[in-house]
């Protein structure tokens, strides 16, 4: 018999398997680059998203600017990964984020700029500057806070969250610079000039009570002609495992005060109000779609509002029409958890 020389000896093993950590260190690359474009794609489309159970469209448009933070966890995943690839895509989110809230942030001075008296001597002849807050009902000191306020120099105050044994504590502060003043429910407005046709808004969603008065309107009489001034106070939102972002009752309130407005005959308007909701929120649509919020006009950074001790949202707007926003900016802390906004008008 003739034997067969297969080419190898008897002792000779088989090669070595190739190791499979470079394979699954391109996956995970591949993985954490997909996370990096759905990060600049929903930080630029948040509308992509729908309301569906839980809303979860409007909790990212309320914290819209926070998608920023995903950025330094997928770049250091990516460098702990030693992948190109995904430290590449993390550039696309940074370059969207940047596009949408970096002329915001290079406009001024941004969220740390709370001087009360930036608002006086801009030169605009007419000009009105007014002034929102939510002035908390567990405020310990309601007239050290009305006072504060009063030193940017407004012409208006609107005030939200105001209790009965509050309000003369708020009346005595305000009274010598404020004569004017009107109070619905637990919203009020305190102005240098004339007020006139004061009367409640109905913003009540359905199932409240007939003691829950959070809307008013009035007519402020300034120099350089009539305003409608609105002071609204919207109901609350939470985020709970079982309900997502709740803000039904809101959205049913926002709806009502925008119907109000829209029935607004006067030309010039001004909303003055912690409406729970961010300028960017869909459901604040009624009210964005016919007004225009002074802070996305001539604010400077992200303006935010709440809590006070570390602002993560900006909740408490002032919205016009017929007005020029010129400067918004927020106010210094008060005894509150909301910090005050403040905005200059021009006619």
């Amino acid at each position: 018999m003739c034997g067969v020389d297969t080419g190898r000896t008897v002792d000779e093993k088989p090669a070595p398997k190739r190791p499979r950590t470079r394979t699954r260190t391109r996956t995970r690359g591949k993985v954490l680059a997909v996370a990096a474009v759905l990060t600049a794609l929903l930080t630029a489309f948040p509308g992509l998203v729908p309301d569906t159970a839980g809303n979860p469209g409007s909790l990212l448009e309320t914290f819209r600017p926070w998608t920023g933070s995903a950025v330094p966890v997928l770049l250091l995943l990516a460098l702990l990964r030693r992948s190109r690839l995904a430290a590449a895509a993390t550039l696309l989110p940074v370059a969207v984020w940047l596009g949408l809230f970096g002329p915001a942030l290079l406009a001024g001075a941004g969220d740390g700029d709370r001087n009360g008296g930036e608002g006086r001597g801009d030169g605009r002849p007419g000009a009105l500057t007014v002034v929102q807050h939510n002035a908390s009902d567990e405020n310990p000191d309601p007239a050290g806070t009305a006072r504060a306020l009063a030193e940017a120099g407004p012409d208006l105050i609107a005030l939200q969250e105001l209790l009965p044994g509050a309000l003369p504590a708020y009346r005595r502060a305000l009274a010598a610079d404020y004569p004017h003043h009107a109070v619905v429910g637990t919203v009020g407005l305190w102005s240098k000039h004339p007020l006139s046709g004061t009367r409640p808004v109905d913003i009540r969603p359905e199932g409240l009570g007939a003691d829950w008065n959070r809307g008013m309107r009035t007519v402020a009489r300034t120099p350089h002609g009539p305003v409608a001034v609105y002071v609204a106070h919207l109901p609350s939102v939470r985020i709970t495992p079982a309900d997502g972002f709740a803000s039904d009752r809101r959205d049913e309130s926002a709806a009502a005060l925008g119907r109000a407005v829209a029935a607004e005959e006067l030309d010039r308007v001004v909303l003055l109000g912690d409406l729970n909701g961010v300028a960017g929120d869909r459901a604040l649509a009624p009210l964005t779609s016919r007004l225009r919020p002074a802070h996305e006009a001539a604010g400077r950074g992200f303006g935010l509002t709440f809590p006070a001790a570390f602002p993560v949202v900006r909740i408490d707007q002032i919205m016009v029409r017929g007005l020029t926003p010129v400067r918004a900016w927020t106010l210094p802390a008060t005894g509150s958890d909301h910090l005050p906004v403040a905005a200059r008008l021009a006619p």
